[in-house]
């Protein structure tokens, strides 16, 4: 029982060291199935969120709705209220490299 403890612990430090790595890890069961290399297609959303989307607000609320269902989803309670007007606009900057890692990586 130790042992898995301790391997608990370390997977867990290792997801707060790299939290990239923890956002596929997460979003590829959802993926898994869909993609031929689901881990391609979480990393380079989660790149193209990164990059996009210059509010933390939105852009945390969108890598967790990647996270929690595998596509790009933002709850209203997930943002402060004085964002929540620009989840469509986020939508709008993520739409086109959302699908590019879905369907056509290599561009």
């Amino acid at each position: 029982m130790a042992g898995n403890s301790a391997q608990a612990q370390a997977r867990s430090l290792l997801a707060v060291q790299d939290p990239r790595t923890e956002f596929i890890r997460q979003c590829t069961g959802h993926m898994a199935g869909r993609w031929a290399h689901p881990d391609a297609v979480c990393g380079c959303l989660h790149d193209h969120a990164a990059a996009v989307v210059p509010d933390s607000d939105l852009r945390e609320a969108l890598l967790r709705g990647m996270r929690e269902s595998g596509v790009p989803t933002i709850e209203s309670e997930w943002v402060p209220a004085s964002k929540q007007s620009l989840i469509s606009a986020t939508f709008t900057l993520i739409a086109k490299p959302a699908l590019q890692c879905m369907f056509d990586p290599a561009d």
